[in-house]
């Protein structure tokens, strides 16, 4: 399972130009599920989620997480992560699990992170969304489990 983090000042998604998800301060994550990913892949990302050090200390340092500093989480689901992308001018989605699994992937990733941390909004599993974001940093990394 993959997570491409992405530290946000504000974030949301719209889907047919209604926004179904929303979050100040935080972190919007698009995930992307593989057909070898399991329920125990979307649990060691979470907790990297709400735990990896990407928000600055006092002295600048990226010391702090998610869960310490309170911000949001905004998870979208996006299967182009598991694009196969090294050869040709196209990408192969060979390497993306089925649409069920995904969707059951992320609405497991999504009932879990509900259940560990106070403010957890989402995208909509398959719609065509418009995601919006001030990124802060900017700070992106991409987290695998």
């Amino acid at each position: 399972m993959k997570g491409l983090l992405q530290r946000v000042r504000s974030a949301r998604v719209d889907v047919e130009g209604v926004t179904v998800g929303a979050i100040d301060q935080g972190l919007l994550v698009l995930v992307g599920v593989e057909p070898q990913d399991t329920q125990a892949s979307a649990d060691k990302l979470l907790h990297k989620l709400l735990n990896y050090r990407v928000f600055s200390d006092a002295d600048g340092k990226m010391n702090l997480s998610l869960s310490d500093v309170g911000g949001g989480l905004l998870l979208v689901s996006q299967f182009t992560l598991a694009a196969d992308t090294r050869s040709g001018m196209r990408p192969s989605f060979s390497k993306a699990a089925p649409p069920a699994l995904g969707a059951e992937l992320f609405e497991y990733l999504v009932l879990k992170a509900k259940s560990s941390h106070h403010t957890v909004e989402t995208g909509q599993f398959g719609a065509d969304m418009q995601v919006h974001l001030v990124n802060d940093g900017p700070v992106t990394f991409l987290l695998e489990s």
